[in-house]
């Protein structure tokens, strides 16, 4: 059993993170019922060195990042079939992972050692990324940012202060 206290010291809960079947309808609940946003848009994002279950993989997906107070709410869609965690669990509903954010990703790796391991990737710019899969719950994601990732998310958390409601989805 893992230690929860150990992952609790290793970073900041800061991301909940969706793999809906309908984006627009997605966006429209986070948007319009929950006053989540401005949603920035990242099409077509391709990691590299990407495992899924310890095979190389090439997922092309797109994110949309957005804020709901001082918490992320990423929503993802997959262009592709490669093998991937969001394929796995396309849901409208449910929660796909938490990410926390981490600055030393070893002692992050350390403290979910004894989970399943199921996809990991190099991100640019010097960054890393691991999802893990614990016996309950959603996935856990294991994010170490790349230089400028904090300041991107920075940006985006103060566009969601005082936002009226317009431009609900906005290219970065």
């Amino acid at each position: 059993m893992m230690d929860g206290h150990r992952l609790a010291s290793c970073g900041q809960p800061m991301q909940l993170a969706f793999v809906p079947r309908d984006i627009g309808k997605a966006l429209a609940y986070w948007t319009g019922v929950m006053g989540a946003g401005p949603f920035f848009h990242l099409p077509h994002i391709s990691l590299e060195n990407t495992l899924y279950r310890g095979a190389p993989t090439a997922p092309d997906f797109s994110l949309w990042l957005g804020y709901w107070g001082d918490m992320q709410i990423e929503l993802i869609a997959q262009h592709n079939k490669a093998p991937s965690i969001y394929l796995d669990a396309q849901d409208d509903h449910r929660l796909h992972h938490i990410c926390i954010l981490v600055d030393d990703f070893a002692a992050a790796l350390q403290a979910v050692e004894k989970l399943e391991p199921l996809q990991s990737a190099d991100v640019p710019g010097g960054g890393a990324v691991l999802y893990a899969q614990p016996a309950v719950g959603p996935i856990i994601e294991i994010l170490k940012p790349a230089p400028g990732t904090e300041a991107l998310f920075a940006m985006m958390r103060a566009a969601q202060h005082g936002w009226d409601g317009q431009d609900p989805v906005r290219p970065l």
